[in-house]
């Protein structure tokens, strides 16, 4: 079987990089479905198309997590890319930025479906594939379908679930099809789901990893339910009265207007499975030990390194699944991700992302609690400048200025971000020094290499995203890289345990041992101890883990740090309902156009981020409006 890399991407692995050689899908018009299923290999070719139409992970245009919440921003220079105006709030249902209902930049995932409802129609019908076969490949289908309705769902709130094919050739254009009821089409997105587990046809683990890597396993079915029953549970989708008088056509709430406390009940359960099932397929947490350094390095940086591999490290023992659809190779992020370490290293390094100081600030202290809760660390003084000490030689370089706020900090913050005189260990094109203190490190102030290289090629708040960028990436020489490219993390098991953890402290009374488990070990995989001790020992709100809207703080402000950069927060943010507090605000960082450092450690505004109301839900296209009365615009749009 060929691989399915080499079915549902254009960029495919090879044993080092990738391969570049097809883009082997059968096209949407082919002539007959008889000629689509005419064999085996034929189908399968089109199960891949099943594959490729999944949403584009690591596409800043295409997956509304990238910029959608302003965790990452691009340049001045950029700010008109799509993903840029949908992150600003300049949206809108004529020419939408981000269009996954009809499709316009991005393919439609109505398309998607329709291809998956074809395939489950037709492979049964193939006489030389085995029946255990067929049963797979049927039901790798089914969980993509479901996949995409819940994308669908989290994207727009109420939509059309395509249960099986209509004569059209895009979305839901010349049929009158309507949007159903939030509960509904959660229901359904839950029985496709559930009919996958309950055939018991995907594999536990992927056999020939040689050519069959980015299939669907049982433990992503897993996740997935646990994945939608926690949204279901969600305010965003449960009881939310903003919406009561959001009515379908036949004058109905789209939305239940009564909070159902037992959801999370139901969602805490489900993660437990989840969880168990991936243990069996050994799927955990990356630990130091599944680490294999080239040299020797203290614990600091091994902590950094370990915490990047869990990322970047292809096919590592955390992941659950990862998108292929659009992996994250070097011309896509993590050369916007990644600055110059050298003087004279140019090839490609464009440096265009940057993480701003709301999500700066959202690390903790190296005591584990926020730093403006932590009584030892200097918060007001954070802007100011202080130089690198021998204690901090593994983070920062010794004898050079940085800001005060670099300092002191969490090892997720040195392992997500970079920054100007912050160590960077390994991705260089000289050798790895022997001794770790003496890795290489941004010099980020104006007319230093890793500034300003070319107009547009710059970081904008001082900031880089560390955390996307492969540590097997590295130079060849000055002017050539050496790629590494992996799948973009869509689901890992750090992800799953923070559900499990939400969950349970929601379903609870009160916060208990095993709310903490599960967030604690997150934690001490970080190098951090556990929330009871470190809020008792270092914070000024010593009991906030042992009340359950403290102990939610503290299990959302988790899942900002250790998913940071990974398109969570901006579905995190919209189904906690907090987007509309906290993404209101200035986008701020310091003044890259300055070469003296004091001028450089200025605060200063990038953007101004903008979100109102209807931005919960992204806008129906109009033109699917006006081909279909039927249909009902979201609110405010």
């Amino acid at each position: 079987m060929k691989t399915i890399y080499r079915i549902i991407t254009t960029v495919c692995f090879s044993a080092a990089l990738f391969s570049c050689d097809y883009l082997d899908v059968v096209p949407d018009n082919i002539a007959t479905v008889d000629n689509a299923f005419a064999d085996r290999y034929t189908t399968e070719q089109f199960l891949g198309t099943c594959y490729w139409g999944a949403p584009r992970s690591a596409g800043w245009n295409e997956n509304p997590g990238i910029f959608g919440a302003m965790e990452m921003v691009f340049n001045k220079e950029g700010q008109n890319e799509r993903g840029m105006l949908f992150g600003l709030g300049n949206d809108n249902p004529t020419e939408p930025r981000i269009n996954y209902w009809s499709g316009g930049g991005v393919r439609s995932l109505y398309a998607g479906i329709r291809d998956c409802n074809t395939f489950m129609e037709n492979v049964d019908g193939v006489r030389d594939l085995p029946s255990s076969q067929r049963a797979r490949m049927f039901n790798e289908a089914k969980l993509l379908k479901a996949y995409y309705h819940f994308f669908l769902l989290s994207f727009y709130g109420p939509i059309c679930p395509l249960r099986e094919n209509t004569p059209v050739n895009e979305s839901t254009q010349g049929v009158r099809v309507y949007r159903e009821k939030i509960d509904d089409c959660f229901a359904y997105v839950l029985q496709l789901i559930n009919e996958v587990i309950e055939s018991n046809a995907l594999p536990l683990i992927i056999q020939n990893e040689t050519s069959e890597l980015g299939r669907l396993t049982l433990p992503v079915a897993y996740y997935l339910k646990a994945k939608a029953l926690v949204y279901h549970a969600s305010p965003l989708f449960n009881g939310n009265t903003d919406y009561n008088g959001f009515f379908n056509e036949n004058g109905e709430p789209f939305f239940n207007q009564t909070y159902d406390p037992e959801r999370w009940t139901t969602a805490a359960n489900a993660c437990k499975e989840a969880i168990a099932v991936c243990e069996q397929a050994g799927i955990r947490l990356f630990e130091k030990s599944d680490y294999i350094q080239p040299k020797r390095m203290s614990d600091s940086t091994l902590i950094v390194q370990k915490l990047r591999a869990s990322i970047s490290q292809r096919w590592n023992c955390e992941l659950i699944w990862g998108n292929t659809s659009y992996a994250v190779t070097y011309n896509n992020l993590q050369s916007d991700c990644m600055p110059r370490l050298e003087q004279g290293t140019s090839a490609s390094t464009r440096s265009r992302f940057s993480v701003p100081f709301a999500h700066v600030d959202r690390f903790y202290s190296k005591n584990g609690v926020p730093i403006d809760e932590d009584a030892s660390f200097d918060y007001d003084g954070r802007f100011t400048t202080r130089t690198g000490d021998h204690a901090h030689r593994y983070y920062i370089h010794e004898g050079e200025t940085t800001a005060a706020m670099n300092f002191d900090r969490e090892p997720r913050f040195y392992s997500t971000l970079g920054f100007d005189r912050g160590k960077w260990y390994g991705n260089h094109y000289n050798n790895v020094p022997d001794d770790d203190a003496q890795a290489l490190y941004p010099k980020a102030r104006f007319g230093e290499f890793s500034s300003v290289f070319q107009p547009g090629e710059y970081n904008v708040t001082g900031y880089f995203v560390k955390k996307l960028v492969s540590i097997n990436t590295t130079f060849r020489d000055a002017n050539s890289v050496s790629t590494e490219a992996y799948p973009f993390p869509d689901m890992r098991f750090a992800d799953l345990l923070l559900f499990y953890a939400e969950a349970l402290n929601e379903s609870k009374e009160t916060p208990d041992a095993e709310v903490y488990e599960y967030i604690d070990r997150i934690r001490e995989r970080a190098g951090l101890k556990g929330v009871v001790e470190s809020w008792s020992n270092y914070s000024n709100n010593p009991d906030k883990p042992r009340i359950k809207s403290g102990m939610r703080q503290i299990i959302q402000r988790e899942r900002n740090i250790e998913l940071a950069c990974e398109g969570h927060y901006y579905w995190d943010a919209r189904r906690w309902k907090t987007a509309i507090n906290e993404q209101n605000r200035m986008i701020q960082g310091w003044n890259v156009a300055a070469s003296d450092v004091d001028e450089y450690y200025t605060v200063t505004t990038v953007y101004r981020q903008q979100f109102t109301f209807k931005q919960y839900f992204a806008p129906i296209p109009e033109s699917e409006l006006l081909a279909n009365p039927l249909l009902v615009q979201n609110p405010g749009w």
